[in-house]
């Protein structure tokens, strides 16, 4: 554990009372880190903070066990304190080439962050798991609250999308462009025939909570003018969303990644303390098993710019 998250405690207790207002897109100074991010967004793109209507069924759709937690996690987090029902679905293993006790490791932490958003007893974050059928594909499924979580496992694209070498170069980059032909989850549970067969798969999911209730997906933005250098998996979420869009009358609202931190900070301070609680309770999980995974420790003025700021963009259901 990163001493109870004494810096960015203090980057709280200085945070400005800002509105919900639109913003525009601003230049802001780059934290020190080794994404490659613009100095600043050339786009002229608005953005605004997302409002959340009361009659929604909520999907969250990334890529990593993080990705929700830094890029929108205050508005997950109010989402899932409404008591509706909310379901976050993992793409990836996140596992970065490495072993499973690292990925199901990272699977632990996002569920830590969730049982935080669900303000559940410490004890009920790892207890209701078990395996359900999407199509012919077994998934790992787990409850928290009003909250499930289903883990695809499938291997970590890498942030250029060509895979690790560890996992026989597998990506859902590939599998979208048709460079591979089925992409295999980490657990040995299944494998995914094709693009068409994953969108397939996501959209049968989002139908499982759903009912016939009006949906919104939370996912990355796929946007390379909107979200520039961001993790190709990240962009493969959001494409795949966009896609089903084709098919499904989904809302959609798509957030900013890695680019985060060149835009101007946005959030209140309460805003901003959640997004710390959410990602603190996975990277203690990270940490408590190995003190070398800590994400923050790698890169804390990364991860704390990220805590400053939310942008997304909402696209309505057709």
């Amino acid at each position: 554990m990163f001493s109870s998250f004494s810096g960015w405690s203090c980057l709280i207790g200085l945070l400005p009372i800002v509105g919900w207002e639109t913003l525009p897109v601003a230049r802001y100074p780059l934290p020190v880190t080794r994404f490659p991010l613009p100095i600043s967004a050339r786009t002229g793109v608005r953005v605004s903070y997302v409002s959340n209507p009361s009659s929604v069924v909520d999907v969250v759709l990334v890529a990593h066990q993080d990705d929700w937690q830094l890029f929108m996690g205050d508005v997950v987090a109010k989402r899932v304190r409404t008591g509706k029902p909310v379901a976050f679905i993992y793409l990836t293993a996140g596992d970065d080439g490495r072993d499973s006790l690292y990925w199901t490791t990272r699977e632990r932490g996002a569920l830590e962050s969730t049982r935080v958003a669900t303000a559940a007893a410490a004890d009920s974050a790892f207890g209701q798991c078990s395996t359900t059928r999407a199509l012919e594909h077994v998934i790992r499924k787990c409850t928290v609250g009003n909250t499930e979580s289903y883990f695809l496992r499938l291997p970590d694209g890498r942030r250029d999308g060509m895979g690790f070498a560890s996992h026989s170069y597998q990506s859902l980059r590939k599998l979208r462009g048709s460079r591979i032909t089925s992409m295999s989850a980490l657990d040995g549970s299944t494998a995914y025939n094709g693009w068409a067969d994953l969108l397939t798969t996501v959209a049968t999911l989002v139908g499982e909570g759903s009912a016939d209730r009006t949906v919104t997906i939370h996912t990355s933005d796929p946007s390379v003018v909107v979200n520039p250098h961001d993790h190709f998996d990240h962009r493969m979420a959001g494409l795949l969303v966009a896609e089903s869009r084709r098919k499904h009358r989904w809302s959609v609202v798509y957030y900013t990644g890695y680019a985060l931190a060149s835009r101007a900070a946005n959030r209140s301070r309460d805003q901003a303390r959640q997004k710390v609680a959410l990602f603190q309770a996975y990277d203690a999980i990270m940490t408590r098993t190995n003190p070398g995974w800590s994400a923050y420790r790698e890169h804390p003025a990364f991860y704390s710019e990220c805590m400053l700021r939310t942008y997304g963009r909402q696209v309505s259901r057709r």
